[in-house]
């Protein structure tokens, strides 16, 4: 049987890395909630239509979460692949919505294009990206700081503590929101009316009502 010892360990050496790299770079971002930040705040909960989100790759996955949480507290938002706004999809922002564009280095390609074409139309784009001199920043309206010191895998490669302090600035905007419109748990509720939350929320009567003739949960948030 071959000795893993070696790569065990160095597994887990990694491992307890990872979590303490993204763990410090979520922790800076709290001395980045200052002025920029409440302008955006103000946009969005100002904001007449959507917030439109858009990214790319990973970051795109992380603004489809981001959309879905601004959604599910009361913020009208949706996503827009970056790749899709470049053959047709653009058409779907107006004039009353906002953009906000992820891209770590804010030099992806597709995302700048998309920004550029927004900037052509006068619509305001938020720009969440760890390249305050980058080219998604100069067309951004506002530029929301993410940068981190490194990525959390050993090859300081993947998008790992980049996409986590992402995650975690969508949360805080989500959540400044939140208290921003005093969303209560009522209005929460609307949102959510099936699985665990809603009948919690809103009580077994209307549980059972969404549930199956047994009265089973149609699913958890």
């Amino acid at each position: 049987m071959p000795d893993h010892t070696a790569g065990t360990a160095r597994g887990l050496a990694a491992a307890r890395t990872a979590i303490e790299t993204e763990a410090a770079a979520v922790l800076a971002l709290a001395g980045r909630i200052d002025g920029v930040f409440l302008d955006v705040l103000a946009a969005v909960a100002q904001c007449e239509g959507h917030l439109v989100v858009t990214g790319l790759g990973k970051s795109g996955l992380v603004g489809r979460k981001i959309a879905a949480t601004l959604a599910s507290t009361g913020t009208p938002a949706t996503f827009i692949h970056a790749a899709d706004a470049l053959h047709g999809d653009s058409g779907a922002v107006t004039r009353r919505d906002i953009v906000l564009a992820l891209s770590a280095s804010g030099e992806t390609a597709e995302v700048c294009a998309f920004a550029r074409m927004l900037a052509e139309r006068d619509i305001p784009v938020i720009a969440m990206t760890g390249g305050e001199k980058s080219t998604l920043a100069r067309l951004a309206t506002y530029t929301l700081d993410t940068m981190v010191l490194r990525e959390a895998d050993p090859l300081n490669l993947a998008p790992t503590a980049s996409t986590t302090a992402a995650l975690v600035m969508g949360d805080a905007l989500a959540c400044a929101l939140v208290a921003w419109r005093d969303f209560t748990q009522t209005d929460f509720a609307r949102f959510h009316p099936s699985g665990a939350l809603g009948r919690r929320l809103l009580g077994d009567e209307l549980g059972d009502e969404l549930g199956d003739e047994d009265g089973e949960e149609l699913g958890d948030d």
